[in-house]
C-alpha cells in the first residue's frame, strides 16, 4: 500500500494541544488529509506540515494607566520557512487561542505557496480587546509584545503584518520597538506600515482587490456575469468594504451587508462609498438609514449569487451551509467555512473561492513592499495593482487546472499546489544535521 493510501486521520498530536479541543488547527489538519493522497512520493513529508516548527508563547505586562499592572497573553507561531522566512499578520482580540494561531500560521504557508511569494507561514496574536484599552496603553502592549517576541522575527527571519484589530499604527511601533532594540531603523520587518515610514501604496486595499480579482476569475468560468449580481457580505472592515466597493463599481449590487453589530439589507443595492462614509464616521455599519436592519441570523437567508464572508473563521457551518443561495462563496476572512459545510456547498453546487488563494493579495503586496524596502526603491500604485492582478490570475488559472484535471475542490486544488512547493522544498533541503 503506498504511503499516501496508508495515511489516516489519526494525527500525532503535540502534548500542549487537546484531542478534544482542536479549535481551527483542527480544521487545518482535516484540509491535510484530504490533500494528503494527491501528493505521491512527496506525502512522506507531510508530517512536516502538521507540526509548527517554532511556537512561542510570551506574558506581555504592562502599566495601565490607573496604575496597576496588567499581564496578557501573547503568541508567534512560526509553521514552516522552507521557502523562505516567515511571513503572517498579527491581531489582537480576547479570544485568540494557540490553536488559532497556529492553524492562521499553517494556512499562510499554503497562501504564500499557492501565489508563489518566497516567505513560509507565521501569525502572532495577543489576548486582549484592544477597545478596552486607552491608545497609550495600545502602545504599551505592542512594545513590549514586540519585544518578547523580537528573538524570532526580523526582516530575513519572519515578518509581521496586520490583521484583527491592528492596523498601520501598531505596525509603526512594532517597527519602531524592533529597529531601537536592533540599534538600527529596520524598516522591512513589519509590512501594512504607513507610507512615510517604507509602508507601499495599495497595501490597504490589496487584500479586498485580491478577493475581487479572483472572484471575477471564478464568476467568468461559472458563466456568472458580475454586473448585475447580487453581493452579499460578511464583515465590513479593510477587506470587506473594498470588495463590495470593487464589485459595486462593476456594476454588481451589494444587497446585505454583515458586522458585528448588525445586518443591513437592500434589494436594489446598498450605497457602497456612503456606508463606507457611515462606517468612518461611526465605527460600524450600526445605524445606517438608507438599508433595512435584519436580524443576524437572517444574512445566511439573503438571495444572492456571491457571498463573500470577510469575518472571522468558522462561519459558515453545518448549520447554515444549506441555507445559502450564492453560487459563488469568495473567502475573504481566513477559516470561514468548516470542512462539514465545505460538503454541503459542493453538494449543492455552489463553487467556493477558498480563502488560501482569495485573500492572498494582501500578503502578494505585503511582499511587494518587503521587496521595496529592501531595495529602497518604491513602485507607483499603478504598477503594484498590475502586478498584483497579474500574480492572482495566473495563481487562480493554475488551481483552476489542478482542480479540473483531479476532479477536486478549489480548496483541495490550492493545497495540492502549494502543499507540492512546501514539501518539494523540504525535500531538496533535506534534514539538518
Amino acid at each position: 500500500m503506498s504511503q499516501a493510501a496508508s495515511h489516516t486521520p489519526a494525527h500525532a498530536l503535540p502534548s500542549y494541544l487537546h484531542s478534544d479541543r482542536l479549535g481551527p488547527w483542527g480544521i487545518y489538519l482535516q484540509q491535510i488529509d484530504r490533500v494528503t493522497p494527491y501528493l505521491g512520493h512527496l506525502a512522506r513529508w507531510v508530517e512536516t506540515l502538521k507540526r509548527p516548527k517554532r511556537a512561542l508563547i510570551v506574558d506581555v505586562p504592562i502599566h495601565l494607566d490607573n496604575g496597576t499592572v496588567a499581564h496578557f497573553e501573547g503568541y508567534r507561531v512560526q509553521h514552516n520557512t522552507s521557502r523562505g522566512p516567515g511571513k503572517g499578520g498579527v491581531r489582537f482580540h480576547q479570544d485568540v487561542t494557540l490553536s488559532e494561531v497556529m492553524a492562521l500560521a499553517a494556512w499562510m504557508s499554503i497562501k504564500n505557496a499557492a501565489v508563489n511569494v518566497p516567505f513560509g507561514g507565521a501569525k502572532g496574536g495577543v489576548r486582549v480587546d484592544p477597545k478596552s484599552l486607552s491608545l497609550g496603553e495600545l502602545e504599551r502592549v505592542t512594545r513590549r509584545y514586540t519585544s518578547e517576541i523580537g528573538i524570532i522575527i526580523g526582516p530575513s527571519k519572519d515578518i509581521p503584518a496586520p490583521d484583527v484589530n491592528t492596523n498601520e499604527q501598531v505596525m509603526a511601533w512594532m517597527m519602531d520597538t524592533y529597529s531601537m532594540n536592533e540599534g538600527t531603523t529596520a524598516t522591512g520587518v513589519v509590512t501594512g506600515k504607513p507610507i512615510d515610514l517604507g509602508g507601499s501604496l495599495g497595501r490597504r486595499e490589496a487584500t479586498g482587490r485580491g478577493v475581487y480579482t479572483v472572484g471575477v476569475e471564478a464568476a467568468r468560468h461559472l458563466g456568472l456575469e458580475v454586473a448585475g449580481a447580487r453581493v452579499a457580505v460578511q464583515g465590513f472592515g479593510n477587506v470587506g468594504s473594498i470588495a463590495a466597493k470593487l464589485f459595486a463599481e462593476a456594476g454588481a449590487r451589494v444587497v446585505a451587508v454583515q458586522d458585528h453589530t448588525g445586518t443591513l439589507y437592500r434589494e436594489s443595492g446598498i450605497d457602497i462609498p456612503a456606508l463606507m462614509f457611515h462606517v468612518k464616521q461611526h465605527g460600524s455599519i450600526a445605524g445606517y438609514a438608507e438599508a433595512e436592519p435584519l436580524p443576524s441570523d437572517a444574512f445566511w437567508d439573503v438571495p444572492c449569487d456571491i457571498l463573500i464572508p470577510a469575518a472571522l473563521e468558522g462561519q459558515i457551518t453545518a448549520a447554515n451551509a444549506a441555507r445559502i443561495s450564492a453560487r459563488l462563496v469568495i473567502e475573504g476572512a481566513n477559516g470561514p467555512t468548516t470542512p462539514e459545510a465545505d460538503d454541503i456547498l459542493a453538494e449543492r453546487g455552489t463553487l467556493v473561492v477558498p480563502d488560501v488563494i482569495a485573500n492572498a493579495g494582501g500578503v502578494t503586496v505585503s511582499y511587494f513592499e518587503w521587496v521595496q524596502d529592501f531595495s529602497s526603491f518604491f513602485w507607483t500604485e499603478d504598477e503594484i495593482n498590475a502586478r498584483l492582478v497579474r500574480i492572482m490570475k495566473e495563481a487562480f488559472g493554475a488551481v483552476w487546472s489542478v482542480a479540473q484535471d483531479k476532479k477536486v475542490s478549489l480548496r483541495t486544488a490550492t493545497f495540492i499546489v502549494a502543499c507540492t512547493r512546501i514539501l518539494r522544498a523540504r525535500e531538496m533541503r533535506g534534514l539538518y544535521p
